[in-house]
């Protein structure tokens, strides 16, 4: 194996890192505003569960930042074309991103009930849907995206909103993303919350593991009888060009190859289930320390499953399969790689560490009492 076939490799599971970073951490603090409404029933305990992840939601919005800017870094041709291809669904995130930063800084501002109601349903819906969109395109990416470029590599899309996001596979996909971040959410609520906040919060988070739970082995069992894609032919150190270079089938059952070509790769969808169900019984057990880590084993279940699924692929075309995105078609230059893996060596584990430290330095339980007279969210 050369060495820029080896960087594309490592730039992918570093992107799955990303990717389940941001599921974490950003989907705990979504699943809170979720779930505001329904564990906080006056203003002073939503405003405790606002709190509770008040310290931290600005900062685990670098995880959006951190995926982005490493899928236009080291797989430009793939951001040029899926920012595309899902352009009214960014639009969709980008207005619920710019929700929610608005809504924790003007909920407060004024007393009256209307205007503190309105604000909390901001928050319902800026939870909601950007995990609801996050999970919906995994689900699309595995189905494939009606996409493909003429002899000049101009772009074309060949799908509409309803088809690419409104479906029945991709609905199941954001649902359970949403359970998974409701879970996560719950979770958080427990660990900093006090009843009756903790135990509306128990409840929420039993019953999103459990769906996720169901959800992921339904959306299993479908993604058998899905039309995936195989790619015939391709090198893997071709340059990034996605209109020559491969040829790509279509085969029903196809996700499931790598499965049966590598058996160990069944570890990432056992570990996702397994680790849903048990954060469940942990969560009943009134363990939320332990249950949150396996809240981010069942990310990693899930997205691994996805990647070992794919593998090599990004965003299949069913409109011209051999201009399908892969990991060999779709990477920077070898000296882009190299230079962003540094980078990254450097500064993910910095991030780690510094989220780490203020998730230990501003841990502890938030009382509504101790918030009654602060202006704070």
């Amino acid at each position: 194996m050369d060495v820029y076939t080896l960087l594309k490799i490592v730039w992918a599971g570093l992107l799955c890192v990303l990717l389940i970073g941001l599921g974490l951490f950003v989907g705990m603090d979504m699943g809170v505003g979720t779930l505001l409404r329904f564990v906080g029933k006056t203003d002073g305990e939503r405003r405790a569960a606002l709190n509770m992840i008040g310290p931290h939601w600005d900062g685990n919005q670098v995880w959006f930042i951190l995926g982005g800017g490493a899928i236009f870094a080291a797989f430009p041709t793939l951001y040029a074309t899926s920012f595309s291809v899902f352009y009214v669904v960014m639009i969709l995130l980008l207005f619920s991103m710019i929700l929610r930063p608005v809504a924790f800084e003007y909920r407060s501002k004024a007393t009256a009930s209307a205007w503190r109601e309105s604000w909390d349903w901001a928050f319902l819906i800026s939870g909601f849907l950007p995990m609801f969109v996050y999970g919906a395109a995994f689900g699309n990416v595995l189905e494939g995206v009606g996409f493909h470029f003429d002899w000049m590599g101009q772009y074309y899309q060949d799908s509409s909103f309803w088809s690419y996001l409104i479906n029945p596979f991709a609905i199941l996909c954001g649902l359970m993303s949403v359970a998974l971040s409701i879970f996560q959410g719950g979770v958080m609520l427990m660990m900093r919350g006090e009843d009756p906040v903790y135990t509306r919060a128990k409840k929420c988070a039993q019953w999103g593991a459990i769906i996720a739970a169901v959800l992921f082995i339904i959306g299993g069992v479908w993604v058998r009888a899905l039309s995936g894609f195989v790619l015939d032919s391709g090198d893997p150190g071709m340059p990034s060009n996605p209109m020559t270079g491969q040829h790509v089938t279509r085969e029903v059952g196809a996700w499931m190859h790598n499965y049966a070509v590598h058996p160990i790769l069944w570890i990432f969808p056992l570990i996702g289930v397994v680790s849903m169900f048990v954060g469940a019984a942990l969560v009943a057990k009134d363990s939320p320390h332990v249950a949150w880590w396996f809240g981010a084993l069942s990310w990693i279940g899930t997205i691994g499953a996805v990647g070992a699924s794919m593998f090599p692929f990004f965003m299949p075309s069913t409109t011209n399969p051999d201009q399908s995105m892969t990991i060999w078609n779709s990477c920077s230059s070898e000296y882009t790689l190299i230079c962003m893996l540094i980078v990254a060596l450097i500064f993910v584990p910095i991030i780690l560490w510094y989220t780490s430290w203020c998730y230990y330095l501003m841990g502890g339980k938030v009382k509504a009492p101790a918030i009654t007279d602060s202006h704070n969210y």
